[in-house]
C-alpha cells in the first residue's frame, strides 16, 4: 500500500496530474524557453540524462535544466520563478532560488529572446560620435530606456558609412526591438526601409518625415533668433555666422539671418560656412577676421561678434581670435550653441543656446516605448524649447 503511495506522488522533480505548489500546465512559452535554452545551451556530447542533484561539469555553465534536477521540480517551474509568477508556492520558490545560488545559474538571454520574440535592445545610429552634444543625448535616451529593461548598441555613421547604409540590414539581423536615429544621416533610404519593419525615433533632427517616424528635436530658428537677437541687444550692428550643414544648419542660419533683418542689419550681417567642427569653425573664423580677408577691406569692417553654429565650432573660432590677437569678449564677443560640456569649461566659459539635449533624448525614449506599444500610430513631432546660457564670452562693442 505504502509502495502504490510513493508511486501515485511520484518522483521529486516529476509532473504529476497538478500538486500543492506546482502548476499542471504551464504556460505553452514556459515549455518554449525550456526548449529553446536546451538549444542555446547544448554541447556535442554533454550529458542530458544527469543525476538529479548532480553538480554541473567542470567548465560547463549550468543550465535550467540542472537547476530543476537540484530543487526537484520541473524546467517550467523554474521558468515560472523566474518570471515572478505567483503560481508558484513558496516553499517551491524557495527551492529553486536556493538551487539557482548553489549552481550560480544565470538565465540565457538568447533563449529567452526565442521565446519572447524581444531582445530588449534598442539600435542607436549616431553621425558623429566625437561631438561632445550626442553624449547628453544618449545620457538622456539611455535614462529612461533603462528604466524598462531596453539596452543600446550604437553605431557611428561617420566611422563606417556604411552604417549610414546598410544599418537598416544590421540593426534586423541583430533583431533589435526599436531604432533611434541621432542627428544627421548621409543617407535616409536605409531609415525609410527599417521603419517599415520596426519602430522609429529620430532624435535631433528635422528629416526625414515618414509615416509612423517620430521626431524630436531643438527648436533650431528659434534658438538661432535668441543668440542672434542677444547680441544686437549688447549694441553689435556687425555680426557674423559660422554656419552648419544639414537641416539644422539651414535653421540655424534662418534664424540668424531672420533676427537681423528684423533689426535692419542685413546689410552688415555676414555668413560663412563651416561643416560643424573645430578646424572648420577656426578657418571659417580666420576668413572672417583676418584683416586682409576678401577684397582687403579695412580692419573696421571685421565682425564684433559672431554666433557659432555649435560650441565646437565656437571653440575654433575662439582659437582663431586669439591667434589673430583679439580678446574675447574685448574685441569680440562670442555665441555657440548646443551648451555641451565645452562650454562649461572654465577658461573658455562660452555664451551658448541650451538646447535641452538630455530632454530631447529623454523624449525620443519615450515616443519609441509608445511607439512600441501603438506601432501603428500617426507620427509625431515634437521641439523642444532653447534657452541662452550667458556666461562670459559676450560683451558691449568696443566704441570706434
Amino acid at each position: 500500500m505504502e509502495r502504490s503511495n510513493q508511486r501515485a506522488r511520484g518522483r521529486p522533480g516529476e509532473r504529476s496530474g497538478g500538486g500543492a505548489g506546482e502548476p499542471s500546465g504551464g504556460k505553452a512559452d514556459d515549455k518554449a524557453e525550456d526548449n529553446a535554452e536546451d538549444k542555446a545551451e547544448e554541447r556535442p556530447g554533454a550529458r542530458t540524462g544527469a543525476r538529479p542533484g548532480a553538480v554541473p561539469e567542470a567548465g560547463r555553465p549550468p543550465t535550467i535544466r540542472g537547476v530543476a534536477e537540484r530543487a526537484g521540480v520541473s524546467k517550467s517551474l523554474v521558468s515560472l520563478v523566474l518570471q515572478g509568477s505567483p503560481r508558484v508556492s513558496d516553499a517551491k520558490r524557495q527551492a529553486v532560488l536556493e538551487a539557482i545560488e548553489e549552481l550560480g545559474y544565470r538565465p540565457n538571454a538568447a533563449a529567452r529572446s526565442l521565446v519572447a520574440r524581444r531582445t530588449h535592445t534598442v539600435g542607436v545610429l549616431l553621425n558623429d560620435m566625437r561631438n561632445p552634444w550626442f553624449v547628453e543625448v544618449l545620457d538622456g535616451l539611455n535614462s529612461l530606456l533603462q528604466a524598462h529593461g531596453l539596452r543600446m548598441l550604437m553605431a557611428d555613421g561617420r566611422l563606417d558609412r556604411r552604417a549610414g547604409q546598410d544599418f537598416a540590414r544590421t540593426f534586423q539581423e541583430l533583431r533589435v526591438d526599436g531604432i533611434v536615429v541621432v542627428g544627421t544621416l548621409p543617407d535616409t533610404d536605409g531609415l525609410a526601409e527599417v521603419a517599415e519593419r520596426l519602430p522609429t525615433v529620430i532624435a535631433g533632427n528635422h528629416e526625414p518625415r515618414l509615416p509612423r517616424v517620430d521626431l524630436v528635436a531643438n527648436d533650431d530658428e528659434r534658438g538661432a533668433r535668441l543668440a542672434t537677437e542677444h547680441l544686437i541687444g549688447l549694441g553689435h550692428r556687425r555680426i557674423a555666422h559660422i554656419a552648419g550643414q544639414g537641416l539644422v544648419g539651414e535653421l540655424r542660419r534662418r534664424g540668424f539671418e531672420s533676427a537681423v533683418r528684423a533689426h535692419g542689419l542685413a546689410a552688415s550681417a555676414v555668413v560663412e560656412n563651416g561643416d560643424g567642427t573645430e578646424e572648420g569653425g577656426y578657418r571659417a573664423a580666420v576668413r572672417l577676421l583676418n584683416p586682409s580677408r576678401g577684397s582687403g577691406g579695412p580692419v573696421a569692417e571685421r565682425p564684433t561678434a559672431v554666433f557659432a553654429f555649435n560650441d565646437i565650432s565656437g571653440v575654433g573660432a575662439l582659437s582663431a581670435a586669439q591667434e589673430l590677437g583679439l580678446e574675447v569678449p574685448a574685441d569680440l564677443s562670442l555665441v555657440g550653441y548646443d551648451n555641451t560640456y565645452l562650454a562649461r569649461i572654465r577658461h573658455l566659459w562660452l555664451n551658448s543656446v541650451n538646447n535641452a539635449s538630455h530632454e530631447v533624448g529623454r523624449r525620443a525614449a519615450r515616443c519609441l516605448l509608445d511607439r512600441m506599444e501603438r506601432p501603428d500610430a500617426p507620427a509625431g513631432r515634437q521641439l523642444v524649447a532653447p534657452e541662452l546660457e550667458i556666461r562670459g564670452s559676450t560683451a558691449p562693442p568696443r566704441p570706434v
